[in-house]
């Protein structure tokens, strides 16, 4: 029995030894692709957990462009504008609408100073 399960790895051990290894390179595709064109856009607005955002994005070929916005928890309204050119990369423009507001805070307060003046050793 002994002489059974050895000679059963033996051949398992030779027979994985002459697997291939890696993968040759993937076959070219022929498929020819449209260009991309899509149109896209979502907005949360929820009162209870105070939530008002959304995004919005339209793209033609090499050319995309969109736009998405943010309620801030400080009152302003963050709103981003983007586009995309072929390889340009994402050209945005960042605006902030409102007046950042916050509340005053007693969860933070310096410590009360606890110097008092030297002792005068004079006599």
């Amino acid at each position: 029995m002994d002489f059974v399960l050895l000679l059963l790895a033996v051949v398992a051990v030779a027979a994985a030894d002459k697997l291939p290894i890696g993968y040759g390179a993937p076959e070219d595709s022929s498929e020819e692709h449209e260009p991309a064109k899509y149109d896209f856009e979502w907005s949360v607005k929820d009162d209870e957990s105070d939530n008002d955002f959304g995004h919005q994005e339209s793209r033609d070929g090499d050319h995309t462009q969109g736009s998405y916005y943010a309620h801030l928890p400080d009152g302003r309204l963050q709103t981003v504008t983007y586009y995309v050119e072929g390889d340009s990369g994402y050209i945005a423009d960042v605006k902030y609408d409102g007046e950042a507001h916050y509340p005053e805070s007693d969860e933070y307060k310096p410590p009360k100073s606890q110097y008092g003046a030297p002792d005068s050793h004079e006599s």
